[in-house]
């Protein structure tokens, strides 16, 4: 899955959750695709869960990156890029994204 630097950006997605940080990890739609973008939300309210990736990036506040919490959205709700993170910390998010959703994807320090 782990495709190079991976961006941030702040997201606005919709009234309720305000616009956030988000990680975005689909790949760039083609002209025949929908213009969607699937995202993980950046949440400072962390719960301790399996599915939330903390991470220390200069360009967020403490917190975690929530798999749980996957969201598609249009294009236009991608409102500035704020950073990116590091193939390695991207590895960690699809990791629990992959645990989520039942893809278990094997973690490289505990094989070998």
């Amino acid at each position: 899955m782990s495709r190079g630097a991976a961006k941030c950006g702040m997201v606005d997605l919709g009234m309720a959750a305000k616009v956030r940080p988000c990680l975005v990890i689909s790949i760039g739609a083609t002209e025949q695709d929908r213009a969607l973008a699937t995202v993980v939300p950046h949440t400072t309210s962390t719960r301790n869960s399996r599915f939330e990736v903390k991470l220390k990036v200069s360009f967020l506040r403490e917190g975690a990156f929530d798999a749980q919490s996957l969201v598609t959205i249009p294009h236009p709700k991608l409102v500035r890029k704020v950073g990116n993170l590091l193939v390695t910390q991207l590895a960690e998010v699809e990791r629990a994204v992959a645990k989520w959703l039942g893809l278990e994807i094997p973690d490289p320090k505990q094989t070998g």
